[in-house]
């Protein structure tokens, strides 16, 4: 039996395992820590422009407040919060009026690669994570007519 070169079979191969999504193949940050990743939250002020439940606002005037957390319809991914930590521009949110988020197509968001550990970036992406929440499923019940 003649066997089909590997020339055909590698490229098969390689996207099947690589699943649907070949930019996070090998994508993977340790561990985070849920409490220091709170503190980041609250030291980078993230309040300022951000909401969540269970925290308080510091006192000002706020344009922005973006709601972060919550309950779902379905839940960000790991690599979604870190991108939109690194680079709040790739996807912006969607609130009502989005000249308050975003002026020429970029986020208003401050960039903070410069001013943020890649260990502060795990924590806060894993403090995030915690808070998000997945709404129950509701099936749609159909009256059955014979």
């Amino acid at each position: 039996m003649r066997r089909p070169p590997l020339l055909f079979i590698v490229p098969l191969l390689a996207l099947g395992l690589s699943g649907c999504d070949p930019s996070a193949k090998g994508f993977s940050l340790p561990p985070g820590d849920i409490a220091q990743g709170e503190q980041v939250f609250k030291d980078m002020q993230c309040l300022s422009c951000h909401t969540m439940e269970g925290y308080e606002r510091p006192e000002g005037d706020w344009e922005l407040s973006v709601a972060l957390g919550g309950q779902v319809k379905s839940l960000k991914t790991y690599g979604e919060l870190v991108t939109s930590v690194i680079n709040p521009s790739h996807r912006l949110a969607k609130v009502t009026d989005m000249s308050t988020i975003q002026v020429d197509g970029k986020s208003v968001m401050p960039v903070y690669n410069n001013l943020m550990t890649v260990s502060e970036l795990i924590d806060l992406v894993t403090f995030l994570e915690s808070k998000y929440e997945l709404e129950p499923y509701e099936p749609t019940v159909y009256d059955l007519h014979h």
